[in-house]
């Protein structure tokens, strides 16, 4: 039974780095063209050849998304976009429109092929039409259950890979197409520019009676008849690698180098253990800890288990119990200082915690903290400064400082 791969989101080189830290096996991003995430920082060309440098010298994957529907303009300069990534050497391409795939066989016919979640595919029969396109790895709709995916590993070569989110926000257009954003915004969520109109709070308005405005399932902060819930998967590792999935994917590449660090950590521990003895496996909930800290809305398990477990939910709210307070960047062992890049305020005495990659997270207390010029300080009061605290517990460049709100 091969391993499944654990795939991150990497909004940008920070996240980048810190998925493959953490414990990724592989992480997808968005390139200077074509993917669904207009509004990340995306990576430049420098950026991505960086990138695909640290992946490598990892042993990691990458791969990037050219998941758009694109319109007649947005093709030009595709053959050359595709021929800078395959010679940039990413490890494959995600892709929903037939179009891009047609072109990817002609120009580059080595580069690999994962169609993305966006192209909708429910069922066995068509993925076989896709793999037969030259699709390596069939990205699946969210909308599938446990059975279902079981079923269509079932049918399908061993040569044709199988890859399903397991974690992380869910649009009300499970596997992507939405026409919301672009009738009510004029940005077309198709090619990247989602205005999240589904999380907008919504009342009924009847024709011949304008101004009057009618709940459609309210409480004292709204209504939200289409906003989902976030996925998480992480109780269920046995259900997901019994199902045959090659990649566990998780969402996300417009959110926190702190949200990739818990979740990637979170999984990655749970994978092992399970693969370290099936038989006895058992889940551990500090696993969920990691996953109840970062930013995140009510989680459910999607569709994986049929569709009665109310996905929808009645608020648009993040739950956000828990900021990053800094990253360090430096620790001296022999006068046990960190240095610290700020990412949010911080005071001297504030019990905090470290997110470690391999190792448990740690509770510290701040007994002292000092500036760049080395002054003792009550409090950090500048975003994005360096500064250092004395800590007994050994910390490494890259640990996480986090602190309840």
């Amino acid at each position: 039974m091969n391993k499944p791969e654990i795939l991150a989101p990497a909004g940008n080189l920070e996240k980048l780095k810190t998925a493959i830290e953490f414990g990724a096996d592989a992480v997808y991003l968005g390139g200077s063209k074509l993917n669904l995430r207009a509004f990340a920082d995306n990576f430049s060309t420098e950026e991505l050849k960086e990138g695909i440098d640290f992946v490598h010298a990892h042993g990691k994957r990458l791969y990037v998304t050219l998941n758009v529907f694109p319109h007649n303009e947005d093709l030009d300069g595709l053959e050359e976009y595709l021929k800078e990534l395959y010679e940039a050497k990413v490890d494959a391409i995600i892709v929903s429109d037939p179009g891009i795939i047609m072109t990817a066989r002609e120009v580059v016919p080595e580069l690999e092929i994962h169609l993305s979640t966006q192209a909708n595919n429910v069922n066995w029969k068509s993925a076989i039409f896709w793999h037969k396109q030259g699709v390596k790895r069939i990205v699946l709709a969210r909308e599938l259950s446990l059975k279902e995916i079981k079923e269509m590993r079932q049918n399908l070569p061993e040569s044709c890979e199988i890859e399903a989110f397991v974690h992380g926000s869910m649009c009300i257009s499970y596997s992507g197409r939405c026409l919301l954003s672009n009738y009510m915004t004029g940005r077309d969520s198709n090619r990247g520019q989602c205005a999240q109109p589904c999380r907008y709070k919504y009342s009924l308005v009847e024709e011949k009676r304008p101004g009057q405005y009618f709940p459609v399932l309210e409480d004292e902060k709204g209504t939200y008849i289409m906003n989902s819930k976030d996925m998480c998967m992480i109780e269920h590792i046995p259900d997901l690698v019994t199902a045959g999935i090659t990649s566990f994917k998780i969402e996300g590449r417009m959110k926190s180098s702190y949200y990739v660090a818990s979740v990637v950590k979170a999984y990655r521990e749970a994978l092992d253990a399970y693969y370290e003895n099936p038989s006895s496996y058992k889940f551990n909930p500090k696993w969920m800890d990691y996953l109840m800290k970062p930013s995140h809305r009510v989680y459910c398990t999607g569709f994986y288990y049929g569709e009665d477990n109310k996905q929808v939910y009645e608020s648009s709210a993040y739950i956000r119990n828990y900021d990053v307070a800094g990253m360090v960047i430096d620790y001296n062992k022999e006068t046990k200082t960190a240095t610290i890049e700020q990412k949010n305020k911080i005071f001297a005495g504030d019990k905090v915690e470290v997110l470690r990659p391999h190792e448990d997270n740690v509770e510290i207390e701040i007994k002292e903290l000092k500036n760049k010029k080395g002054e003792v300080i009550d409090s950090t009061p500048v975003a994005q400064m360096i500064y250092t605290i004395k800590s007994d517990e050994v910390l490494e460049k890259g640990n996480m400082i986090i602190k309840e709100k």
